[in-house]
């Protein structure tokens, strides 16, 4: 029917007026099914939604009503009886307080409390503690109440980093080795963490690292801009940016992390890995083959494990201009165990290391160091990249020294 699914104005006109009137029976059936539903214990209530409801019935006590939403719209007839049958009402909910602007608008005589009154915090995650604590602070007594949790003194902080041999970090290492006054638009993915390697200045959202550093370099920002996105967020939102960059006339060098994975959500495949969620084989998708055809002229493939001619592929792309793309291609450390893939780790001769400490601001967790010598350690995966920035010579593969 054309009339209802080809949605010109002629027909989204009618569409319109007829969805509004089936708000009526929609509230009235959310009931009925018990998607949205009260239970009457007392004079006190707590009306909550989403995630908020399983928090908020870990910690209720057994004389305080609850009502819970599960979906909208909200039938106000049914929100109001209950409301008007309570002395004072706690509305908890993630986000924004859009379920306590709803019972406020049917409120009489009742006294609600929720965000909008400072009961309920408006930053941060919802959790049985923040839940317990806004009961407490609304004169509501609840069944648990969790201590406040101290770090344990002297245990050192332990932020999240990439893995020992993951191949952005090395990547990373050679962008910020060749261009030092760079800026550095990047994306959503494990690569974000190279925010601690000084290599990501911008993250907004998916794709949003060629689009940024595009609009950078239209700017007249006289710094070069370098862009980095993993290979199934390039995928995922990247090309359109990719194809604006090429024909608005940017120059600026994008980074494709190529780790043959969709890395952070759990390791799920991508169209380049040459096989669908299902596991059924299906035919992977070129990522140069794509740069091209978006007009990207110079395009260049790199194994990020080795180092002297990852580094000479950067200062290539920096002699060039216009849009430039570089594919930093290397599995996943991880999904690479899981295939079978072993590497022989790499060692410290003690006689060659001078505890100059390059290999250090290389990041990887591998590397320690112990009385002003460096020493590598099990979580080696055998990369070898330390062992091309040694200036000393000092780390080589397990067996060879």
């Amino acid at each position: 029917d054309p009339k209802q699914y080809v949605v010109i104005p002629a027909h989204t006109r009618l569409l319109h007026k007829t969805l509004n009137e089936k708000q009526a029976a929609i509230r009235k059936r959310l009931v009925e099914l018990g998607y949205n539903r009260h239970t009457i214990r007392g004079r006190v209530a707590v009306v909550t939604s989403g995630v908020a409801a399983a928090y908020v019935q870990e910690v209720l006590p057994d004389d305080v009503s609850l009502a819970i939403i599960g979906a909208y719209p909200i039938d106000e007839e049914w929100l109001k009886s209950f409301v008007d049958r309570h002395e004072k009402v706690l509305v908890i909910e993630e986000l924004a307080p859009v379920v306590e602007e709803a019972v406020r608008q049917v409120a009489t005589e009742t006294e609600i409390s929720g965000k909008m009154t400072g009961a309920v915090p408006y930053e941060g995650e919802l959790t049985p503690a923040t839940v317990a604590a806004a009961m407490q602070d609304a004169g509501i007594t609840p069944t648990v109440v969790f201590p406040g949790a101290a770090p344990v003194p002297g245990v050192p902080p332990r932020p999240p980093i990439l893995c020992a041999g993951c191949m952005h970090r090395s990547t990373f290492y050679a962008m910020k080795r060749v261009f030092r006054d760079g800026i550095f638009p990047s994306d959503i993915g494990c690569y974000t963490l190279g925010l601690q390697l000084g290599a990501v200045d911008t993250t907004i959202c998916m794709g949003a690292s060629i689009t940024v550093g595009s609009g950078i370099a239209r700017s007249g920002e006289k710094r070069p801009v370098v862009c980095t996105i993993g290979d199934s967020t390039f995928l995922h939102t990247g090309i359109p940016g990719l194809l604006n960059a090429v024909y608005n006339g940017a120059d600026m060098v994008v980074v494709i992390l190529d780790n043959r994975i969709t890395a952070m959500t759990g390791h799920q495949p991508n169209p380049v890995t040459g096989v669908t969620a299902t596991g059924v084989e299906s035919v992977p998708v070129s990522l140069d083959a794509i740069c091209r055809s978006c007009g990207v002229s110079w395009v260049e493939t790199v194994d990020p494990y080795d180092m002297p001619l990852l580094l000479e592929t950067f200062r290539q792309a920096k002699e060039r201009r216009g849009v430039r793309v570089i594919i930093s291609k290397q599995p996943c450390v991880i999904t690479a165990r899981r295939a079978g893939i072993r590497r022989k780790p790499y060692v410290v001769l003690p006689e060659r290391c001078t505890g100059c400490g390059v290999c250090r601001s290389f990041g990887c967790p591998a590397i320690a160091f112990d009385e002003d010598l460096a020493m590598i350690t099990d979580l080696c995966a055998g990369c070898g990249v330390c062992a091309d920035i040694c200036p000393s010579g000092a780390i080589v593969r397990e067996g060879r020294g």
